[in-house]
């Protein structure tokens, strides 16, 4: 357990130190959307793209992970969408927050996949990645397009995560060359992404919107940190995954909700405050249920 708990430490080390600038030394809130939308636009689909491009992959192993991601974010975008009903929720709060039962923190996943499989475990875990960014955001912008009236073609179309894996995983397929200069060019970049990321997430930490939506919210961190990596170890026993691959996939669904589902419902107009309380909460509870889940439930 000590172990596993000193693996994620440095990412969490990272995610407190974004908190303290915030709200301790004083960083404005305008600074950190400045960096985040950087990290959004430039550095983390520089890191996909590449990262991608950079993993070996074949038709049907592609496929069968394919399969995997899109059985833990069908599971957790179902049992998100149960609270409506069942909790009588408020339509737009809960368009707002469902994301946060499915949405996985990429920048938190991805350095932990290193950490804990080093260069295979990043290489799948893009893969994974890459193929989860389309599907995680079209049900998460299908949510709020409905209730906000936007056009879900053209949101899906824009996404920057969404252009980096399609177009990473057609260069790789196709086989296509990258010049060198290129090639290191977005490596520097990708390398970037890591750190700023946990910055931001950790600057967006928030529990004022908590008040009055307890119930919301402790519905879908449960369906995120409890539910998903208990559907990941079943789903990698159906699918009969590879070791390696079954761990990432428990990783994958274990991770706690990005900061890019509050860019997105601000963006969309939805429930903005609300979505940073859920993701904030579910983070802290994170550094508890992480390290459970990689000692108990990794092969």
């Amino acid at each position: 357990m000590l172990t596993t708990v000193l693996l994620i430490l440095p990412d969490f080390i990272l995610i407190s130190l974004g908190a303290a600038l915030r709200h301790l030394i004083g960083f404005s809130a305008d600074f950190f959307r400045q960096v985040e939308k950087l990290v959004y636009y430039l550095f983390f689909p520089a890191l996909l793209f590449y990262s991608i491009v950079n993993t070996p992959l074949d038709g049907a192993q592609t496929f069968n992970l394919f399969l995997a991601v899109g059985g833990v974010i069908v599971t957790g975008a179902l049992s998100g969408w149960l609270a409506l009903r069942a909790l009588r929720a408020d339509a737009l709060a809960h368009a707002s927050v469902v994301q946060c039962a499915f949405r996985f923190n990429t920048y938190l996943t991805l350095s932990l996949a290193f950490e804990l499989g080093q260069q295979e475990g990043l290489g799948i875990m893009s893969v994974m990645v890459g193929l989860a960014v389309p599907m995680v955001n079209f049900f998460a912008v299908h949510a709020l397009a409905r209730q906000r009236g936007r056009k879900i073609g053209v949101e899906l179309l824009s996404n920057p995560f969404i252009l980096a894996a399609i177009l990473g995983l057609l260069w790789n397929f196709l086989a296509l060359p990258i010049p060198k200069p290129i090639e290191v060019g977005l490596s520097r970049l990708g390398s970037c992404a890591l750190p700023l990321g946990l910055l931001c997430v950790g600057a967006t930490i928030s529990l004022t919107a908590l008040h009055g939506a307890k119930k919301l919210v402790t519905w879908m961190v449960s369906c995120k940190l409890l539910l998903l990596p208990i559907a990941a170890v079943l789903i990698s026993w159906l699918l009969k995954l590879e070791p390696a691959e079954a761990n990432m996939l428990i990783l994958f669904g274990a991770v706690p909700t990005a900061s890019s589902a509050h860019v997105l419902a601000a963006r969309m107009g939805g429930n903005a405050e609300l979505v940073a309380t859920t993701m904030s909460v579910g983070t802290i509870l994170a550094i508890f249920t992480l390290p459970l889940c990689i000692r108990f439930l990794f092969i």
